[in-house]
């Protein structure tokens, strides 16, 4: 059974949706605020927070900050005000997996958590699965990079674009594709941004032509044996 701990300061609907999540067979735990957040977090074993960006003591954007230094693998769903643009770039930008914006229907935030608690699973099964490209070794675990055996300082979010990449091989893939696996589904931004993180792993990656990135003209980007 999968757990679930919700850090929301709001009792109603912090209720409302633990009683969701139970019915649909989730072990759930309530934190109200921050700090109450990381004690629980720290003494039990989650697959997911749904954490809300306003929380007392500590807020959402520094639990996420802390959680992280630690763990990369839990899912971690943000809970936003609808006009708080900034909050969601600085989630996704700490390592947040998706957000939902307030006020949000139920059923929205339940495909949500399935999306990602399977992303997560299908990850776990990949971890001991080292992946080899070219002159690259991509370690899923570690979530490291190396190039004849020399570690290559990735970003998080440069890291999961080139597993992205490489897990999807042979496919041209478009940037809205791209975005809404690495950045998520509701990412506020222009699409060139990939354009941006593309040029960022060929500078760090390519030691011989052609670059481990090709460009599909009209489309986006595939990585090609």
């Amino acid at each position: 059974m999968e757990k679930i701990l919700i850090v929301e300061d709001d009792d109603k609907i912090a209720r409302v949706i633990q009683l969701e999540l139970e019915y649909e067979g989730y072990e759930v735990a309530i934190a109200y605020t921050g700090k109450e957040a990381m004690e629980k977090y720290g003494a039990e074993s989650f697959d997911m927070i749904l954490l809300d960006v306003m929380i007392p003591e500590l807020n959402g954007l520094e639990v996420l900050r802390r959680v992280r230094q630690k763990d990369d693998e839990i899912r971690i769903i943000m809970l936003t005000a609808r006009d708080a643009v900034m909050d969601k770039v600085s989630g996704l930008d700490s390592g947040a997996n998706d957000y939902v914006t307030k006020p949000f229907e139920i059923e929205e935030l339940l495909a949500r958590i399935r999306a990602q608690l399977k992303q997560r699973s299908l990850s776990n099964n990949a971890d001991f699965q080292e992946m080899k490209y070219r002159h690259l070794k991509i370690l899923p675990m570690a979530r490291e990079v190396y190039i004849d055996d020399e570690l290559i300082y990735l970003t998080q979010r440069e890291y999961d674009l080139l597993h992205f990449l490489v897990e999807h091989k042979n496919q041209a893939l478009s940037r809205e594709q791209i975005i809404e696996a690495v950045w998520g589904y509701d990412y506020y931004g222009d699409t060139n941004t990939v354009d941006v993180y593309v040029r960022y792993l060929r500078k760090k990656l390519d030691r011989e032509s052609p670059s481990i990135i090709s460009s599909v003209r009209g489309i986006g980007y595939i990585v090609k044996d």
